[in-house]
C-alpha cells in the first residue's frame, strides 16, 4: 500500500508539469498553423495573380485620403525587405514605386538583417520576404508593417494612410481592425522539374 501510494503521490506531482508541457506543445502548434496559414508560396506569376483575385480590393475611402496621403510625403518613408528572385517582391516593389509616383513618398529597401530584426521586434509570426513598413523620417524606432507578402495597390495606400494615422496618434487598435486583411505572399514555391527521366 505505501508504494501504491508513493506512486500516485508522485503521479499526482507530475500531472501539472504533463499538462504545463501539453500546453507548450499545443501553443507551438498553434504557431506553426498560423506561420504557414501566412505563407502562401507561389513559383510563378499566374500563381501570385491567382491569390490575389481572391483579395478584397478596397474601394472606399474617407474625403481627405489623397490630400493626407500627399501633405505627409515629407514626414514618412516606406522601407521593404527583399530577395533575388523573390516573385512576391518585385510585385509589391513595383506598386511601392507607382505610390511612390502618385503621393510623392520615398520607397527603400531593407537589408536582411534589418528587416529580420524588425519582424521579431514586433513578434511577426511571418518568416520569408517581403515586408513592408511605414516610418516617420526622423524616428527610425517607430514603425509600422503595412503590406506582408504583396497587396492590391489599392491596399497598400490604404495601409499607408493608416499607419501614417497610427504613428501620428490615432488609437493602434483603430488601425489594425482597419488593416483588416494582409495577403501574406512570402515565399516562392521551387517549381517541380517535368523531367521524368530516370523514373
Amino acid at each position: 500500500m505505501r508504494l501504491g501510494s508513493r506512486l500516485a503521490c508522485g503521479v499526482a506531482l507530475l500531472a501539472p508539469l504533463m499538462l504545463l508541457s501539453a500546453s507548450a506543445l499545443a501553443q507551438q502548434a498553434d504557431r506553426d498553423v498560423a506561420r504557414q496559414a501566412a505563407i502562401h508560396p507561389v513559383s510563378t506569376a499566374a500563381d501570385m495573380r491567382l491569390w490575389l483575385s481572391r483579395v478584397p480590393v478596397t474601394r472606399d475611402f474617407p474625403p481627405d485620403f489623397e490630400t493626407m496621403l500627399r501633405g505627409q510625403a515629407s514626414l514618412y518613408v516606406i522601407e521593404m525587405s527583399t530577395a533575388p528572385g523573390c516573385l512576391p517582391c518585385g510585385d509589391l516593389w513595383m506598386k511601392l514605386l507607382a505610390f511612390r509616383g502618385r503621393y510623392g513618398w520615398q520607397v527603400r529597401t531593407l537589408r536582411q538583417d534589418e528587416a529580420a530584426l524588425r519582424s521579431g521586434r514586433l513578434g511577426l509570426p511571418w518568416v520569408g520576404n517581403p515586408v513592408a513598413w511605414v516610418r516617420p523620417l526622423a524616428d527610425p524606432g517607430r514603425m509600422v508593417p503595412i503590406a506582408i507578402g504583396t497587396d492590391h495597390g489599392a491596399n497598400i495606400a490604404r495601409n499607408a494612410w493608416l499607419a501614417a494615422r497610427m504613428l501620428a496618434g490615432a488609437r493602434a487598435a483603430v488601425g489594425v481592425r482597419a488593416m483588416s486583411k494582409f495577403t501574406g505572399i512570402v515565399g516562392v514555391r521551387v517549381p517541380v522539374s517535368s523531367n521524368r527521366k530516370g523514373r
